[in-house]
Order: C-alpha cells, then sequence, then structure tokens
C-alpha cells in the first residue's frame, strides 16, 4: 500500500521514514523554542501551517518537511527506518490541535503565557520523538486502535509491524547496492 487516501495530493506516505519524522520534530522543537524565547507569536501560524500541511499531504506542502526529505536526510546521511504512515497521521494532526490552541490564545485572546504554555507542551512531545524517537501521538493511536476507538482496518499493519519494516530495509538496502554498483532496476 503506497498511500492510505485515494487522491495522490491529498495522501500521506506508508510507510513513513523515522528519520524524516524526528527531523521535522526537531524543527518543529525548534521554532516552537525561538517563537517562546524571542517572543515571536507569528511563527506560531508557520508551526500551524507546518502541522496542518503534513496531515493534509504529508511533506508534499510543508516546508520544513520539503526541507528534511530533500536536504537534511540525503545530507546528513540519515539511515531509511521504516515506520506505519497512520500513527504519524495521528500525531501530526494532534500537532494541529495544540498549534491551533496557541494561535488562538495568542491572537483571538491575548493569553501569551498560556499559548506558550500550550507550545511548552508541543516542545516536549516533538523532544520525545526527535531525541528519543518515541511518539506520544503513535502511543496514543495505539491505545485507540487496541480499544475499537479507532478502527484496526486504518492500519492492519500496525499490529506486527516488524516483519514489514525488515523487508522494507533490505529492500532498500539492496537498491543502494545495485546503485553503487551501476545497475539499473
Amino acid at each position: 500500500m503506497a498511500t492510505e487516501t485515494r487522491d495522490p495530493f491529498f495522501s500521506f506516505p506508508h510507510p513513513i521514514n523515522a528519520s524524516v519524522a524526528r527531523s521535522v520534530a526537531a524543527g518543529v522543537v525548534v521554532m516552537a523554542a525561538l517563537t517562546i524565547a524571542l517572543d515571536v507569536p507569528w511563527l506560531m501560524f508557520v508551526i500551524a501551517y507546518g502541522f496542518i500541511a503534513r496531515v493534509l499531504a504529508g511533506p508534499r506542502i510543508s516546508p520544513l518537511a520539503l526541507l528534511v526529505t530533500k536536504v537534511i536526510v540525503p545530507k546528513f546521511r540519515l539511515p531509511y527506518d521504516p515506520v506505519p504512515g497512520p500513527p504519524k497521521r495521528f500525531a501530526a494532526a494532534i500537532g494541529v490541535g495544540f498549534s491551533m490552541t496557541a494561535l488562538i490564545l495568542e491572537f483571538g485572546f491575548g493569553y501569551t503565557a498560556a499559548a506558550y504554555s500550550v507550545l511548552g507542551i508541543l516542545i516536549f512531545a516533538a523532544g520525545l520523538e526527535s531525541v528519543l524517537g518515541f511518539c506520544m501521538g503513535c502511543k496514543v493511536f495505539a491505545i485507540l486502535m487496541k480499544t475499537g476507538i479507532i478502527s484496526k482496518g486504518i492500519c492492519e499493519e500496525c499490529a506486527d509491524w516488524t516483519v514489514r519494516a525488515d523487508r522494507l530495509k533490505r529492500d532498500a538496502a539492496e537498491r543502494e547496492a545495485r546503485e553503487a554498483a551501476g545497475i539499473s532496476g
């Protein structure tokens, strides 16, 4: 399964490279921390747009995700580490909720301290993803699948992802070896 939706523009990668997800999370941490440290609340619009773009279309229209996939990952040769896409999309949707809440608190009500507190929670969650590879949204997704709130049909592979992940890593390594040897196909 290449994507989880029918429309190729409004789709989310499945699987997704965990190196990309972790690098994007690092970018979110940096932007949110700069928003607070430099007191530049307009950066919340950039953060919120990024989350909305990633939920709607994966990395296609997210400047941060494009930077990560086109520049950061290749330049630093970050490993291909496939993880299921649907939980990452769910986590990004939670990011939409937090970033929009911060925006509303700041620009709707003028509650800067409350908005920055919400960004602090976002920094914590994105920091866990970036530094430790621990995705809080993905854990919530798994709990919601186990309780039946999210249908198991959304990500049937999520229950036993290791088999597919191992195959995808092996396929990627073989493809790289062929490319290094100058063999096409």
